[in-house]
């Protein structure tokens, strides 16, 4: 495993790429409403990362077709936007998008509710939130990355929800992803030393049901096996010796 260690330029570099990548968060959030599709989203996004000047770093990647990642209900992760997808009152939304500026990635997703949905549903997201936060809070020099990822597993499973093992977070910088891996499972103690440096992509992709997941024949989109709602909170963080920066805040 060969972890990349940014210097405070490239750091500030992959602010700059996370701070347009919320500017394209912001601009889709206030479409996401009933009687939406899927693809008016992603063109809210296409247009918003070319007047940005910046790169969509999904299109493309591995032959996936879409700037957005747009999941809806049991859907965990990579769905792909489309103009028959429409939202309805209840649904729920996770919406992954990267962008690529300078050379640099940033990486952040975000789960909706759809009007108003069940408090099922509310906790769901509420708790997924949290976990992300709490496992942010984790990324201290010196901790080691076991602590990130049981920080999500701990606060999820405590509260009922299946932690997804398929999917997991992510280093990143001048490729969407580096080494390590970022589990949303395992344990505190334990994994490689955290330093000054690493930036990661930290993703909790939690289900409401069971942890099991299923990809279907269109070779991208991940569901859940008991059909049970899926929500997905990602930020991308840099470690530093003054704490934790979330890069795309």
């Amino acid at each position: 495993m060969a972890i990349m260690i940014k210097t405070a330029q490239e750091i500030e570099k992959m602010r700059i790429s996370g701070k347009a990548l919320r500017q394209v968060h912001n601009a889709i959030a206030p479409h996401v409403v009933p009687g939406a599709s899927t693809m008016d989203l992603e063109e809210i996004a296409v247009k918003k990362i070319a007047e940005l000047g910046a790169i969509a770093a999904f299109k493309g990647y591995h032959g996936y077709p879409s700037a957005l990642c747009t999941s809806v209900n049991n859907e965990v992760v990579h769905g792909m936007p489309n103009a028959k997808r429409i939202l309805a009152e209840g649904d729920i939304l996770s919406i992954d998008c990267g962008v690529i500026i300078d050379g640099y990635y940033s990486d952040a997703a975000v789960t909706y509710p759809i009007g108003k949905v069940s408090a099922e549903a509310t906790k769901l997201l509420d708790v997924t939130k949290a976990s992300l936060e709490k496992a942010i809070e984790q990324c201290q020099v010196g901790g080691r990355l076991g602590d990130v990822s049981a920080a999500v597993q701990e606060l999820c499973e405590a509260e009922g929800f299946g932690v997804v093992r398929e999917f997991v977070g992510h280093g990143i910088g001048r490729a969407m992803h580096e080494d390590p891996q970022v589990p949303n499972f395992g344990a505190a103690g334990k994994g490689p030393r955290l330093k000054a440096g690493m930036v990661l992509a930290i993703e909790p992709m939690i289900n409401a049901g069971g942890p099991e997941v299923r990809v279907l024949k269109d070779g991208w989109t991940a569901v859940t096996i008991d059909g049970s709602y899926s929500a997905h909170f990602e930020h991308t963080v840099a470690i530093t010796k003054d704490g934790p920066q979330v890069l795309t805040r």
